[in-house]
C-alpha cells in the first residue's frame, strides 16, 4: 500500500527566505523540493506580465510540482511556494485572476502551509518589486489561506532560528498525522 505523499508549502511575501528554507528542508528530511517556477519564467520576460503570463506560470508550477512528486522521498514533498502566488500577484498587478487558477484552488491541497513572516532583512533581487509592502502581502497571504481553510502555521525568526521553527512546525504536523493514523488502527 502506497502512503499518501505529504505536501508542505513554504509561502509568504517576497524576501522571506522561502527558497533557502525549502532547500534546507529538503536536505533535512532527505527529499526533494519544488522550486518556484515563476522565477525561471519571469527571468525571460521582456515586457510587463500579462494574464496569459500568469496562466503560463500557473501551469508551469503545477507541471513542475507533479514531476517532483515522482522523485520525492520519505513520502514528503517540500514546495517553494504554490500557484496561490499566481492568484495573489494577478489580483494585485492585473486586478483579476484567470478562472483556471480559481478553479484549481478548490482542488489542489497541501497538507501544511508554512507562512514565513516578513521579519528578516530584505535582499535585493532583480525579480523583486515590493520592498516596502511586506506587511500588506502578509495580510493578503493570511486572508487567502483562511479563504482556503488551509492548515497553516506562521513562522518568524532570523534564518537559523527560522529554519528551526519551520522544522519544529513540520515535525509537529508529522507527529499529529502519525498519531491520527495509529488511533485509526
Amino acid at each position: 500500500m502506497n502512503k499518501k505523499l505529504i505536501k508542505i508549502a513554504i509561502v509568504g511575501p517576497e524576501s522571506t527566505g522561502k527558497s533557502t528554507i525549502s532547500s534546507a528542508l529538503a536536505k533535512h528530511y532527505d527529499t526533494v523540493w519544488v522550486p518556484e517556477y515563476a522565477r525561471y519564467y519571469c527571468e525571460g520576460l521582456t515586457a510587463p506580465c500579462t494574464l496569459q503570463d500568469e496562466l503560463n506560470m500557473f501551469y508551469g508550477q503545477l507541471a513542475l510540482e507533479k514531476s517532483m512528486e515522482v522523485v520525492a522521498k520519505n513520502n514528503l514533498l517540500i514546495c517553494d511556494t504554490t500557484f496561490l502566488t499566481v492568484k495573489i500577484w494577478s489580483d494585485y498587478q492585473l486586478g483579476e485572476t484567470p478562472q483556471q487558477v480559481l478553479d484549481a484552488l478548490k482542488v489542489y491541497e497541501y497538507d501544511l502551509y508554512i507562512l514565513l513572516k516578513n521579519d528578516i532583512p530584505w535582499e535585493e533581487d532583480p525579480l523583486r518589486d515590493f520592498k516596502d509592502m511586506g506587511d500588506y502581502f502578509m495580510d493578503v497571504w493570511r486572508k487567502e489561506l483562511k479563504a482556503l481553510n488551509a492548515n497553516y502555521v506562521e513562522v518568524d525568526g532570523l534564518l537559523d532560528d527560522r529554519l528551526k521553527n519551520v522544522i519544529k512546525a513540520i515535525d509537529n504536523h508529522l507527529l499529529h498525522l502519525s498519531c491520527n493514523k495509529t488511533s485509526e488502527i
